[in-house]
């Protein structure tokens, strides 16, 4: 599993030309899910998420966690995360978890997240999205349950 983080001041999702899910201050999470990942998986990379600490402090240090701002989530679906470039110019995404796989444990993360983070705005998995953002900092952080 594989989380993209990126600490916004506001992030937005848009299907079909309009807006679907909008947060304030918090994080915009890309989410990328392979077929050996599992829910026990995803609670470890959701701790993970919720407990990063990366918002400044009174003191100007990233010492403070999406809970201690009363930060927000936006958690978008992204299987090209997964994407192979070894070979040619043209992406393999074999590595891409199955859809109803991939689906069943996006939906397991939001659920998750949901009991810890008052507003947690998703987008739908599959679907063709516009996803846009101010990166606070720029601040981005990669999380693979492959290192953890």
């Amino acid at each position: 599993m594989k989380f993209v983080i990126q600490r916004v001041s506001q992030a937005s999702v848009a299907i079909d030309n309009s807006l679907y899910a909008g947060i304030e201050k918090g994080f915009l999470v890309l989410i990328g899910i392979c077929n050996e990942d599992t829910k026990e998986t995803a609670d470890k990379m959701v701790k993970k998420l919720i407990g990063l600490r990366i918002f400044q402090d009174s003191e100007g240090k990233t010492n403070l966690s999406l809970k201690d701002v009363d930060g927000q989530l936006l958690l978008i679906s992204q299987f090209t995360l997964y994407a192979d470039c070894k070979k040619g110019n043209r992406p393999s995404f074999i590595k891409a978890g199955s859809a109803d796989h991939a689906n069943q444990l996006y939906d397991y993360i939001i659920d998750v997240c949901k009991k810890e983070i008052p507003v947690v705005g998703t987008g739908i998995f599959g679907a063709d999205m516009k996803v846009s953002l101010v990166n606070d900092g720029p601040f981005t952080i990669v999380l693979d349950s492959a290192q953890l």
